[in-house]
Protein backbone atom coordinates (compact mmCIF):
# COMPACT_ATOMS: atom_id res chain seq x y z
CA UNK A 1 0.00 0.00 0.00
CA UNK A 2 2.62 2.48 0.88
CA UNK A 3 4.48 1.67 -2.43
CA UNK A 4 1.38 2.14 -4.22
CA UNK A 5 0.96 5.68 -2.76
CA UNK A 6 4.51 6.53 -3.15
CA UNK A 7 4.03 5.80 -7.09
CA UNK A 8 1.08 7.18 -6.94
CA UNK A 9 2.28 10.67 -5.48
CA UNK A 10 5.73 10.64 -7.81
CA UNK A 11 3.73 10.59 -10.94
CA UNK A 12 1.49 12.81 -9.69
CA UNK A 13 4.05 15.64 -8.94
CA UNK A 14 5.44 14.21 -12.41
CA UNK A 15 2.36 15.17 -14.22
CA UNK A 16 2.25 18.76 -12.74
CA UNK A 17 6.16 19.39 -13.39
CA UNK A 18 5.16 18.48 -17.09
CA UNK A 19 1.80 21.14 -16.84
CA UNK A 20 4.03 23.60 -15.66
CA UNK A 21 6.47 23.09 -18.45
CA UNK A 22 4.01 23.41 -21.31
CA UNK A 23 1.78 25.47 -20.02
CA UNK A 24 2.11 29.26 -21.36
CA UNK A 25 2.57 30.63 -17.63
CA UNK A 26 5.72 29.01 -17.82
CA UNK A 27 7.29 31.47 -20.43
CA UNK A 28 5.72 34.48 -18.11
CA UNK A 29 8.58 34.74 -15.61
CA UNK A 30 9.41 38.46 -14.99
CA UNK A 31 13.00 39.92 -16.32
CA UNK A 32 14.04 43.18 -15.12
CA UNK A 33 16.95 45.21 -15.97
CA UNK A 34 18.34 48.65 -16.55
CA UNK A 35 19.20 50.74 -19.53
CA UNK A 36 20.90 54.50 -19.66
CA UNK A 37 19.38 57.14 -21.64
CA UNK A 38 21.46 59.18 -24.01
CA UNK A 39 21.44 62.14 -21.08
CA UNK A 40 21.81 59.55 -18.57
CA UNK A 41 18.40 58.81 -17.19
CA UNK A 42 18.30 55.55 -15.78
CA UNK A 43 15.40 53.49 -17.34
CA UNK A 44 13.63 50.44 -15.47
CA UNK A 45 12.42 47.47 -17.73
CA UNK A 46 10.67 44.48 -17.36
CA UNK A 47 9.93 41.27 -19.61
CA UNK A 48 7.93 38.65 -19.55
CA UNK A 49 5.24 36.48 -21.62
CA UNK A 50 7.20 34.26 -24.62
CA UNK A 51 11.36 35.45 -24.98
CA UNK A 52 10.95 34.12 -28.68
CA UNK A 53 7.61 35.64 -29.25
CA UNK A 54 6.73 38.98 -31.29
CA UNK A 55 7.77 41.85 -29.27
CA UNK A 56 5.40 44.24 -27.59
CA UNK A 57 6.63 47.52 -26.02
CA UNK A 58 4.04 48.85 -23.35
CA UNK A 59 4.41 52.81 -22.80
CA UNK A 60 2.40 53.94 -19.65
CA UNK A 61 1.14 57.83 -19.40
CA UNK A 62 1.40 60.30 -16.52
CA UNK A 63 1.55 59.41 -13.08
CA UNK A 64 1.67 55.74 -14.23
CA UNK A 65 4.80 52.83 -14.39
CA UNK A 66 4.84 49.26 -15.52
CA UNK A 67 2.36 48.21 -12.90
CA UNK A 68 -0.75 50.09 -15.49
CA UNK A 69 -0.10 47.16 -17.27
CA UNK A 70 -0.61 44.25 -15.00
CA UNK A 71 -4.22 42.97 -17.20
CA UNK A 72 -1.67 42.62 -20.32
CA UNK A 73 0.84 41.39 -18.98
CA UNK A 74 -0.70 39.01 -17.09
CA UNK A 75 -3.37 38.14 -19.95
CA UNK A 76 -3.45 34.03 -20.83
CA UNK A 77 -4.35 35.72 -24.29
CA UNK A 78 -1.04 37.90 -24.43
CA UNK A 79 1.64 35.31 -23.26
CA UNK A 80 2.56 33.99 -26.70
CA UNK A 81 4.47 37.63 -26.95
CA UNK A 82 6.90 38.76 -25.58
CA UNK A 83 5.72 41.52 -23.59
CA UNK A 84 8.04 44.84 -22.74
CA UNK A 85 7.24 47.19 -20.22
CA UNK A 86 9.13 50.31 -18.72
CA UNK A 87 8.90 52.40 -16.24
CA UNK A 88 9.62 56.70 -18.47
CA UNK A 89 11.62 59.10 -16.81
CA UNK A 90 10.20 60.84 -13.67
CA UNK A 91 8.24 57.75 -13.10
CA UNK A 92 8.36 54.48 -11.08
CA UNK A 93 11.75 52.60 -10.51
CA UNK A 94 13.51 55.13 -13.40
CA UNK A 95 15.53 57.92 -13.04
CA UNK A 96 14.24 61.19 -11.46
CA UNK A 97 15.93 64.16 -13.70
CA UNK A 98 15.28 67.97 -11.68
CA UNK A 99 15.86 70.03 -14.69
CA UNK A 100 12.75 71.11 -16.64
CA UNK A 101 14.42 70.90 -20.25
CA UNK A 102 14.51 66.99 -19.17
CA UNK A 103 10.51 66.53 -19.65
CA UNK A 104 9.79 69.56 -21.46
CA UNK A 105 12.21 68.52 -24.65
CA UNK A 106 9.93 65.56 -26.79
CA UNK A 107 13.04 63.99 -28.05
CA UNK A 108 14.48 62.82 -24.81
CA UNK A 109 11.36 60.72 -24.02
CA UNK A 110 11.67 59.81 -27.94
CA UNK A 111 15.56 58.56 -27.02
CA UNK A 112 14.09 56.46 -23.94
CA UNK A 113 12.25 54.68 -25.77
CA UNK A 114 14.94 54.20 -28.73
CA UNK A 115 17.04 52.61 -25.60
CA UNK A 116 14.89 50.24 -24.58
CA UNK A 117 14.60 48.93 -28.04
CA UNK A 118 17.73 49.07 -28.45
CA UNK A 119 18.77 47.24 -25.08
CA UNK A 120 15.86 44.55 -25.27
CA UNK A 121 17.22 44.05 -28.28
CA UNK A 122 13.54 43.64 -29.91
CA UNK A 123 13.06 43.67 -33.37
CA UNK A 124 10.15 45.40 -34.98
CA UNK A 125 8.16 45.84 -31.83
CA UNK A 126 4.94 46.70 -31.75
CA UNK A 127 4.15 50.05 -29.31
CA UNK A 128 1.73 50.66 -27.17
CA UNK A 129 1.17 53.70 -25.88
CA UNK A 130 -1.13 55.24 -23.05
CA UNK A 131 -2.09 58.49 -22.82
CA UNK A 132 1.28 60.71 -22.78
CA UNK A 133 2.67 57.00 -24.16
CA UNK A 134 0.85 58.35 -27.25
CA UNK A 135 3.67 61.50 -26.89
CA UNK A 136 6.15 59.29 -27.01
CA UNK A 137 5.17 57.02 -29.99
CA UNK A 138 4.24 60.30 -31.54
CA UNK A 139 7.89 61.79 -31.02
CA UNK A 140 9.83 58.48 -31.58
CA UNK A 141 8.05 58.11 -35.02
CA UNK A 142 9.41 61.69 -36.03
CA UNK A 143 13.39 61.71 -34.87
CA UNK A 144 13.39 57.66 -35.83
CA UNK A 145 11.20 57.03 -38.13
CA UNK A 146 8.91 53.91 -38.65
CA UNK A 147 11.40 51.45 -39.86
CA UNK A 148 12.60 50.16 -36.79
CA UNK A 149 8.64 48.98 -35.74
CA UNK A 150 6.13 47.35 -37.33
CA UNK A 151 3.01 49.12 -35.72
CA UNK A 152 1.62 50.87 -32.88
CA UNK A 153 -1.49 51.58 -30.49
CA UNK A 154 -2.60 54.99 -29.05
CA UNK A 155 -4.89 54.25 -26.06
CA UNK A 156 -6.60 57.46 -25.24
CA UNK A 157 -3.39 58.60 -26.34
CA UNK A 158 -2.27 62.61 -26.23
CA UNK A 159 -2.12 63.80 -30.02
CA UNK A 160 -1.44 67.69 -29.48
CA UNK A 161 -1.67 69.14 -26.33
CA UNK A 162 -4.36 71.43 -27.43
CA UNK A 163 -7.47 72.84 -26.04
CA UNK A 164 -9.17 71.28 -28.11
CA UNK A 165 -8.26 68.21 -27.48
CA UNK A 166 -7.71 67.49 -24.29
CA UNK A 167 -10.00 67.97 -20.95
CA UNK A 168 -9.66 71.12 -18.81
CA UNK A 169 -9.51 70.09 -15.35
CA UNK A 170 -7.09 73.99 -14.31
CA UNK A 171 -7.46 73.21 -10.38
CA UNK A 172 -6.32 69.14 -10.78
CA UNK A 173 -3.49 70.51 -12.93
CA UNK A 174 -3.20 73.63 -10.79
CA UNK A 175 -2.91 71.39 -7.24
CA UNK A 176 -0.48 68.70 -8.51
CA UNK A 177 2.33 71.49 -9.27
CA UNK A 178 1.21 72.57 -5.33
CA UNK A 179 4.09 73.07 -2.88
CA UNK A 180 1.65 71.64 -0.28
CA UNK A 181 1.77 68.35 0.48
CA UNK A 182 -2.12 67.81 1.07
CA UNK A 183 -2.93 69.34 -1.81
CA UNK A 184 -1.00 67.65 -4.05
CA UNK A 185 -1.56 63.96 -2.61
CA UNK A 186 -5.52 65.21 -3.45
CA UNK A 187 -4.63 66.37 -6.63
CA UNK A 188 -2.85 62.90 -7.56
CA UNK A 189 -6.12 60.83 -6.13
CA UNK A 190 -8.40 63.13 -8.46
CA UNK A 191 -6.58 63.20 -11.28
CA UNK A 192 -6.06 59.19 -11.36
CA UNK A 193 -9.96 58.97 -10.35
CA UNK A 194 -10.60 60.86 -13.46
CA UNK A 195 -8.52 57.59 -15.55
CA UNK A 196 -11.44 55.92 -15.50
CA UNK A 197 -15.47 55.54 -16.26
CA UNK A 198 -15.48 52.06 -14.18
CA UNK A 199 -13.46 52.57 -11.13
CA UNK A 200 -11.51 49.62 -10.87
CA UNK A 201 -11.49 47.72 -7.40
CA UNK A 202 -10.25 49.41 -4.35
CA UNK A 203 -6.53 47.21 -4.00
CA UNK A 204 -5.79 48.26 -7.86
CA UNK A 205 -7.37 51.87 -7.20
CA UNK A 206 -4.74 52.34 -3.73
CA UNK A 207 -2.10 50.35 -5.51
CA UNK A 208 -1.99 52.76 -8.79
CA UNK A 209 -2.63 55.74 -6.35
CA UNK A 210 0.84 54.80 -4.46
CA UNK A 211 2.41 54.38 -7.87
CA UNK A 212 0.90 57.85 -9.23
CA UNK A 213 1.79 59.62 -5.87
CA UNK A 214 5.76 58.04 -6.36
CA UNK A 215 6.52 60.52 -9.28
CA UNK A 216 8.43 63.41 -10.01
CA UNK A 217 7.06 66.81 -8.32
CA UNK A 218 9.35 68.06 -11.44
CA UNK A 219 8.21 66.36 -13.76
CA UNK A 220 4.91 67.01 -13.25
CA UNK A 221 5.42 70.92 -13.15
CA UNK A 222 7.60 70.94 -16.37
CA UNK A 223 5.44 68.40 -18.62
CA UNK A 224 2.37 69.86 -19.29
CA UNK A 225 5.12 71.61 -21.40
CA UNK A 226 6.52 68.98 -23.68
CA UNK A 227 6.74 69.47 -27.23
CA UNK A 228 5.09 66.82 -29.88
CA UNK A 229 5.53 66.42 -33.23
CA UNK A 230 2.26 64.95 -34.35
CA UNK A 231 2.76 66.08 -38.10
CA UNK A 232 6.21 64.58 -38.41
CA UNK A 233 5.79 61.74 -36.34
CA UNK A 234 2.39 60.23 -36.52
CA UNK A 235 1.30 61.99 -40.09
CA UNK A 236 4.41 60.52 -41.97
CA UNK A 237 3.86 57.31 -40.74
CA UNK A 238 3.64 54.42 -43.31
CA UNK A 239 3.10 51.17 -40.68
CA UNK A 240 -0.46 50.03 -39.40
CA UNK A 241 -1.94 52.18 -36.63
CA UNK A 242 -4.21 51.43 -34.25
CA UNK A 243 -6.06 54.70 -32.12
CA UNK A 244 -8.33 53.13 -29.00
CA UNK A 245 -9.93 55.41 -27.26
CA UNK A 246 -12.97 55.40 -24.09
CA UNK A 247 -15.80 57.47 -25.28
CA UNK A 248 -16.18 58.44 -21.55
CA UNK A 249 -12.71 59.66 -21.45
CA UNK A 250 -12.88 62.76 -18.84
CA UNK A 251 -9.09 63.47 -19.88
CA UNK A 252 -8.71 63.33 -24.05
CA UNK A 253 -11.21 64.43 -26.09
CA UNK A 254 -12.09 61.31 -27.59
CA UNK A 255 -13.50 61.78 -30.90
CA UNK A 256 -11.69 65.15 -31.77
CA UNK A 257 -8.88 63.46 -30.98
CA UNK A 258 -9.13 60.75 -33.45
CA UNK A 259 -10.37 63.15 -36.09
CA UNK A 260 -6.96 65.04 -35.56
CA UNK A 261 -5.32 61.89 -36.07
CA UNK A 262 -6.92 60.92 -39.16
CA UNK A 263 -6.48 64.19 -40.46
CA UNK A 264 -2.92 63.94 -39.99
CA UNK A 265 -2.79 60.65 -41.13
CA UNK A 266 -5.45 58.85 -43.52
CA UNK A 267 -4.45 55.36 -42.69
CA UNK A 268 -5.13 55.70 -39.21
CA UNK A 269 -8.10 52.95 -37.96
CA UNK A 270 -9.76 54.21 -34.57
CA UNK A 271 -11.87 52.17 -32.34
CA UNK A 272 -14.05 53.60 -29.33
CA UNK A 273 -15.16 51.40 -26.27
CA UNK A 274 -18.24 53.57 -25.69
CA UNK A 275 -18.64 52.36 -22.22
CA UNK A 276 -14.45 53.01 -21.30
CA UNK A 277 -12.72 55.87 -19.82
CA UNK A 278 -9.40 57.12 -20.13
CA UNK A 279 -7.93 53.55 -19.40
CA UNK A 280 -10.15 50.86 -21.71
CA UNK A 281 -7.15 48.20 -21.07
CA UNK A 282 -8.31 48.31 -17.52
CA UNK A 283 -11.52 48.82 -17.88
CA UNK A 284 -12.18 46.57 -20.93
CA UNK A 285 -9.32 43.98 -20.42
CA UNK A 286 -10.67 41.44 -22.05
CA UNK A 287 -12.07 43.35 -25.09
CA UNK A 288 -8.97 44.79 -24.74
CA UNK A 289 -6.23 41.91 -24.95
CA UNK A 290 -8.54 40.52 -27.82
CA UNK A 291 -8.57 43.63 -29.97
CA UNK A 292 -4.51 44.17 -29.51
CA UNK A 293 -3.54 40.47 -29.72
CA UNK A 294 -5.28 41.07 -33.33
CA UNK A 295 -3.55 44.07 -34.19
CA UNK A 296 0.20 42.29 -33.46
CA UNK A 297 -0.64 39.66 -35.56
CA UNK A 298 -2.34 41.83 -38.56
CA UNK A 299 1.67 43.81 -38.53
CA UNK A 300 3.18 40.00 -38.46
CA UNK A 301 1.12 39.63 -42.22
CA UNK A 302 2.43 42.62 -43.44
Amino acid sequence: MLKFMFCRTRYALLFTVFLFIASPFALAATKSYTTLSPDGVTLAVQESGNPNGAPVIFIHGLLGSHLNWDKQVNSPELQRYRLITYDMRGHGLSGKPTDAIAYTDGKRWADDLASVITASHARKPVLVGWSLGGVVITNYLAKFGDSPISGAVYVDGVIELKPEQIVSHPEVYRDLNSTDLKTHLDAVRDFLSLCFHTQPDRTTFERLLANAAAASWDMQRAVMSVTVDAPQGLGKARIPLLLIYGGRDALVKAKPTIARAVQLNPRVQGKLYANSGHAPFIEEPGRFNRDLSAFIDTTLSH
